[in-house]
């Protein structure tokens, strides 16, 4: 197999495509796609996200040290692509993509309710790495779907029509190929 040599990239895909929901004081909630987010730590529970500083949210969140991630759904890539192009200056995303702002418990920072999972965390370092500045937070709260828990109370994520943004397309996650140490589960 032949392979090409290219100029140093992100090539890093598929990634989540979530959806960063942020306020400051009374002002209107903003939202923001985000593909460059991710785990970095499970105790405590921390997650990271980098934003542009050009980008409207930027602000908002280095001034408050807060915001809540939002998984995106099939039925929400539609809003998470218009909130990823149009800025917040301009427009009332919230409003423009019919989304219901859902009150955090722990910060002030609303979720969206219409997302089966809110991630309410709290910024804890922002590393200026270039073109982005990576916000490093803990996870204070999760807010969770009724609707995607079973008979057993255990939340059923992957039935929620999760998405992932691979190479500026999205896409649905689908087949299940294995699980967890399936690879050494004695047969």
């Amino acid at each position: 197999m032949a392979k090409q040599s290219w100029k140093p990239g992100n090539m890093l895909y598929p990634v989540p495509a979530v959806m960063v929901s942020c306020q400051r004081g009374e002002e209107k909630p903003n939202i923001i796609t985000v593909a460059w987010a991710g785990t970095i730590c499970s105790d405590s529970a921390m997650l990271s996200i980098s934003v542009r500083p050009e980008r409207h949210s930027y602000p908002i969140i280095r001034e408050t040290g807060e915001f809540v991630v939002n998984l995106v759904t099939k039925e929400l890539v539609y809003a998470t692509d218009y909130c990823g192009v149009k800025s917040g200056r301009n427009v009332d995303k919230f409003k423009e993509m019919s989304l219901t702002p859902s009150p955090s418990k722990i910060i002030h920072a609303p979720g969206i309710m219409e997302s089966p999972v809110n991630m309410e965390c709290r910024v804890t370092e922002v590393k200026e790495l270039g073109s982005h500045h990576m916000f490093i937070a803990e996870i204070v709260n999760v807010n969770i779907s009724d609707e995607y828990m079973d008979e057993n109370g255990k939340f059923q994520l992957n039935s929620t029509g999760l998405v992932s943004y691979s190479h500026g397309e999205y896409f649905l996650l689908g087949e299940k190929l294995g699980s967890f140490g399936y690879s050494v589960k004695k047969k």
